[in-house]
This record gives structure tokens, sequence and C-alpha cells, in this order.
């Protein structure tokens, strides 16, 4: 940790105590010491690269209990490639001219990906990078299978399905897309890039028929945050590897170290052993804690939520703030954030959440006191 401070203060960076999620903005999750040693184990040493992926995906395949993975430069870029084998077949020819629309044309490729219009989100700019289209199936409020089976024609490439917080609104299920899309010859991609845990996500899409998932390495698996997980068919992860990197053309941008690569084998081995329900446990207790300590603040009620923002099954804290009390969320949330030590909580329309999915028991007490503190400092002015 010494270390760690001295690089960061050197660079006039204070260090956060994250109390929201594995965000991206705030360097996702923190890797163990088994993924650390890995990655450096993995720097000592050329490699060919390709025959790497290869290995470690076989292992990771087998410690996820699905046909292939691969891995990828985070879940972006596994939805990126996963859109461009199925406009390509994995033809590292046709790759070359991605995501050149008029060339695709030209050369009989498919181009259109489907994602239900309920489900759009700042993500879908991974499957228009590949050139290809997206096709809005129903409207925001409902969709009906008729709609999907409208939507799809002799262009159709893939279905996206994003899981998440849009999940369940103006969508229907999974398993019904899959039982379209597949009596149609349509694959179907599912982003499930915060969607561990469970931990037997990792195999649950691709047990309900998807074609392949996505998850993000650097969230709850604790792995290099510029890795994604794919898992899925092995057609397809085969095609992954033949137009991706290190091979030149679309993909030769995504490039995937040996250390990341390692460092994900390692970060999946030690998620798979972990015991998700004494850590569960571990959550509802502090979040039962907070509450109790919380709602006897001036202005301010505790309420345990559940699942989180992302749809898993952890517990979180939102603490209502009242506007009587001459304070908000945002500016609890600002002056958390600037104060000694930096805490980064999620702002809420009335208050906060807290989140103590990522904090040891050392930070948890830090939280605790720093949030009475802001609030009774509030409440006395």
């Amino acid at each position: 940790m010494e270390v760690t401070m001295s690089i960061y203060t050197d660079l006039n960076i204070r260090p956060v105590i994250n109390a929201t999620a594995t965000l991206t903005k705030l360097g996702g999750s923190l890797m163990p010491a088994e993924v650390r040693e890995a990655m450096e184990e993995a720097s000592r040493a050329f490699i060919q690269l390709d025959e790497l992926q290869i290995k470690v995906s076989e292992k990771l395949a087998e410690l996820t209990g699905n046909e292939a993975a691969y891995v990828a430069t985070g879940a972006a870029a596994g939805l990126a490639l996963t859109t461009a084998v199925c406009l390509t077949g994995g033809d590292r020819e046709k790759a070359l001219l991605i995501p050149d629309r008029e060339a695709m044309h030209a050369a009989g490729m498919k181009d259109e990906v489907l994602v239900f219009k309920s489900h759009r989100n700042g993500y879908d700019y991974s499957v228009r990078m590949t050139g290809a289209k997206i096709v809005d199936v129903g409207s925001e409020l409902h969709s009906e299978p008729a709609d999907l089976e409208n939507a799809i024609s002799e262009r159709t490439a893939a279905f996206m399905w994003f899981q998440g917080g849009m999940t369940g609104k103006g969508d229907f299920s999974l398993e019904k897309v899959i039982e379209i899309c597949t009596a149609h010859g349509v694959p179907v991609l599912v982003d499930a890039a915060a969607q561990v845990p469970p931990v037997e996500n990792l195999r649950r899409y691709t047990e309900m028929g998807a074609t392949a998932a996505i998850f993000s390495g650097g969230k709850d698996l604790h792995g290099p945050q510029s890795t994604g997980l794919v898992v899925g068919r092995k057609w397809i992860i085969e095609a992954m590897r033949a137009i991706g990197s290190p091979n030149q053309g679309f993909a030769r941008a995504m490039k995937v170290s040996k250390e990341n690569m390692v460092g994900l084998l390692a970060a999946v081995k030690r998620y798979v052993g972990l015991d998700h329900e004494a850590k569960r446990d571990r959550d509802e207790r502090v979040v039962a804690q907070w509450c109790a300590d919380f709602d006897g603040l001036a202005g301010a009620r505790a309420e345990r939520i559940f699942p989180n923002e992302a749809g898993q099954p952890l517990p979180r804290l939102l603490l209502h703030i009242d506007p009587a009390s001459g304070t908000n969320g945002e500016a609890v949330a600002a002056r958390l954030l600037a104060g000694e030590p930096s805490i980064a909580v999620a702002a809420a329309p009335d208050g906060i959440y807290v989140n103590p999915w990522l904090l040891t028991d050392e930070e948890v007490a830090i939280v605790g006191r720093r949030v009475a503190e802001e609030l009774g400092r509030r409440s006395r002015e």
C-alpha cells in the first residue's frame, strides 16, 4: 500500500474509498495478490501470443463450464468482436472490410443487429463501430414475439441482448428471444458485463442457448480492468481468434497482453472458488448496521435496497435525506468525495446510495463515521 500511495502521491492524485460499485471511472475493482503475482510472472518471458490465447481460453472454458472462451480487451471490445464475427463469419478478408458499409454490402455481408428498443444504451457504439446497423425491436414500453419475427431478415447478423438495469422493461424473456432466433439461425449475444455475481451466470446464458455471453474482467471477477471474458459456442470463439489480435484488421487495436490473459485466468480461477454466500452475508450485516446507525441521524432515513443498480443479488443502502435539513444527495456526495479521506458514493434523487461491496472492514467503519459526521454537521448548521 505504501508503494501505491507513493505512486499516486507523486502524481498528486488522492486515492478514493469506493462505496459505489465497480465503476470504470474509478478503476473497476482491485486485483488480489494472486492476480498481480500471475501477471508479474507472465511479464518475464516471451511467448507466442496466439498460442497463449488458446491455452488460457481452454482453461477459462473449463473453469466456467462453457464450450469455449476468449480473453478480450474489456467487455465493450467483446461486444464489438462478437458482432464482427456475426458479420463476417470469421473470414479474415471480410473482416478487413469492417466498418466500410459500402464494401460490406458489395461483399454480400449481413449487416444488421437486432436490439430491443428498451435496451438501447451507450454501449450500442460497440455494435455500431463494426459498421453494423442497429434495428430496434418493439417500443420502449412494450414488445411482442411478433415484433422480433418481423424484424428478422436476410440481412440480420445477430440479436444483442443487454442484461442489466434496463432488462424487463419493454422486452420479453431471453428464453423466448433465443427460441425465435435459433429457429431463424440468428446468433444471440448477451452483454452480461456486470452480471456476476452470481457466479452461476458465467454459464447460465449459454446454457439457455445464447451463442455467446460477454463479461467484464475488471468488475467482480477482480481481474485486470482492461480485460473482458467471452464465453460461448466453439464456432464463434474460434472465429474471434481468426479475426482478433494479433491479426491485422479491425481488431488489431484490441490487443490483449500476455499479462492480461494470465491475470484474467488467475482471477476467474480464484472467483469460482470463493465462498460467495459468505460475502453476501457480510454485506447484509454491513447494510443492516448502517441502517441502524444512520436512522438516528437528523433529517435522514435509511433503507436497504436489493438488488443493486446492476441487478446483482447484493444489498446496498439508500440514505434518504430530508430537503428541510438544508442539504441533498448531490451535495453530500460531493463533500464526501472532496473530504479526507475521499469517499465515492452515488447520489440519488432524494439522498445517497452507499455500497459495502468493495469495502474492507476498516473502510466500512470509515464510511460510516464520515457519513454520520457529514449529516450531523449539516443538521447543526
